[in-house]
């Protein structure tokens, strides 16, 4: 118990004390105009308040991830939740402020363009086809997963008897009809109540465990676990920890995720609160499924053997009913659901934010976003045909990528004027080696070189592409700001 309430003190010491930091490295205005002001346009650009705001922003970037990446993760053991802690504070949540003030920066701009201005065209074409990629396989795990739990849950607790095709077809309505109306209506209105229950859920469950004559928190590992590969399975844990418990501890798909609640910003004094603080929330729900994980199975084979049995849905199944009750088992199970819903629909109105900056194409109207968004839903439709598993490992990785990317790009700004750029070029270098490693090495996604080879090629490629970023943006002198609060393209500037 000891180890886990040390975790949860580290993540919320770091948000005071190291968030306080990257806040002052970036250096916020707070009489300079956000977009929700200067292009108001009642459909995403939308004044909200700071509280909402959050409660929205962690609601969308905890999908299924900080809950089935550290149950899976766990299976190495404590040094799970020594990544999830180093990671969020100094990669994950500095990650997420850069995504979320500089999109306030250059007028609520996509991942996609924010490359393209810092890194160069390369990088904006490469950026598009990725996030729109990563988006739409978000968007399908994000169907797939929560209707998967939902058929299972009215299967097993009543009488009736559903299909998971009806609950995809259910969800998929439910995300053609949130992504293309005002983000007040439905998103800023419901989802704050979402992340209290979400909030609730996680607070509920590791109360339980910590009550339970049954379990104990971490019981049976030492200290010196937190230093040691545990895995059951023989998995190495580099580098495919730091692909498996990507959401928890960094995550690209926040990149594109912060863009929509940068267009929604009253004032950039609340970013630090806004993005670095929901990325340390977001760590604390998965220290609380890695706990959870690690205590209630009594041991990692057996831990091993449930993920095997029915994924880690059937953990978190398990886990809910085992410690809470029927009753409370279907609260918390369903706050786990939630999460992945009310992530599936802002992947997709992310997609048509992007696409519409590529076409320059105004989103006001209502016809021109369902033209966006309704090719989107057909390839997501087609894709849920393709088995979970292998969109997973997919996802996986498309979101460390997308993750790296962001991180050059604030490194770039950070060059550019002139900042302390290792606060985003260390992270960067890191996950680069890791992404570069892992699919040299991986023999599913990748090339199945030996892990030896990939970690040397890693190395090396990190370093040069270190000194090109260095090399391009250091000494640009970009310091006009005014410049950087040109509204997005696709977007109708009304200040």
């Amino acid at each position: 118990m000891l180890w886990f309430l040390t975790c949860v003190a580290a993540l919320i010491g770091g948000y005071f004390i190291y968030g306080t930091f990257v806040e002052k490295v970036f250096g916020i205005n707070e009489k300079r105009q956000t977009p929700a002001h200067t292009q108001t346009d009642g459909v995403d650009y939308v004044p909200m308040s700071t509280p909402k705001v959050y409660l929205v922003q962690l609601l969308n970037i905890a999908g299924v991830g900080p809950i089935f990446g550290p149950i899976m993760g766990a299976l190495y053991g404590p040094a799970a939740m020594l990544w999830i802690v180093i990671g969020c504070i100094f990669a994950g949540a500095t990650h997420d402020y850069f995504s979320g003030m500089l999109s306030i920066r250059n007028g609520g701009a996509s991942v996609p363009s924010l490359s393209g201005r810092y890194l160069g065209n390369g990088a904006k074409h490469f950026m598009n086809i990725f996030a729109i990629v990563l988006l739409l396989l978000v968007g399908v795990v994000f169907v797939s997963a929560p209707a998967g739990m939902i058929t299972n849950l009215i299967n097993e607790q009543t009488d009736l008897t559903v299909n998971m095709t009806t609950m995809v077809v259910i969800i998929f309505a439910y995300y053609i009809v949130a992504t293309i109306v005002p983000v007040d209506k439905i998103i800023g209105r419901f989802y704050p109540l979402f992340g209290a229950l979400l909030i609730f859920m996680s607070v509920g469950l590791i109360t339980a465990i910590a009550f339970s004559s049954e379990h104990q928190i971490l019981g049976g590992f030492e200290v010196s676990d937190m230093l040691h590969n545990m895995n059951p399975n023989d998995m190495p844990l580099w580098p495919a920890l730091f692909i498996t418990i990507a959401c928890g501890a960094i995550s690209g798909f926040h990149a594109t995720q912060s863009p929509l609640m940068a267009r929604c910003l009253e004032n950039e004094k609340n970013g630090r609160f806004v993005f670095y603080g929901a990325m340390i929330g977001e760590g604390v729900i998965a220290l609380i499924w890695c706990a959870i994980a690690l205590s209630f199975f009594g041991s990692l084979d057996a831990l091993s053997a449930a993920i095997k049995d029915g994924g880690p849905g059937n953990v978190v199944y398990s886990s809910s009913f085992g410690l809470l009750g029927v009753f409370g088992g279907i609260i918390a199970f369903l706050g786990v659901v939630i999460l992945p819903i009310t992530s599936g629909d802002t992947a997709f109105r992310s997609s048509r934010l992007i696409l519409a900056e590529y076409f320059n194409m105004e989103q006001k109207t209502l016809r021109n976003r369902l033209l966006m968004a309704m090719p989107l839903f057909v390839i997501g439709g087609i894709l849920t045909q393709v088995d979970f598993g292998i969109i997973w490992r997919y996802f996986g990785f498309a979101n460390q990528t997308t993750a790296v990317m962001m991180l050059w790009t604030a490194s770039a700004y950070l060059l550019r004027h002139n900042k302390l750029h290792w606060i985003t070029t260390i992270p960067a270098m890191f996950m680069t080696a890791v992404c570069i490693t892992f699919i040299l090495n991986n023999s599913t996604l990748g090339f199945g070189m030996p892990m030896q080879i990939s970690t040397i090629i890693g190395l090396v490629a990190t370093l040069a592409i270190t000194v090109y970023v260095i090399k391009i943006s250091k000494g640009k002198g970009e310091t006009d700001l005014a410049d950087e609060a040109k509204p997005a393209a696709g977007a109708t500037e009304t200040a």
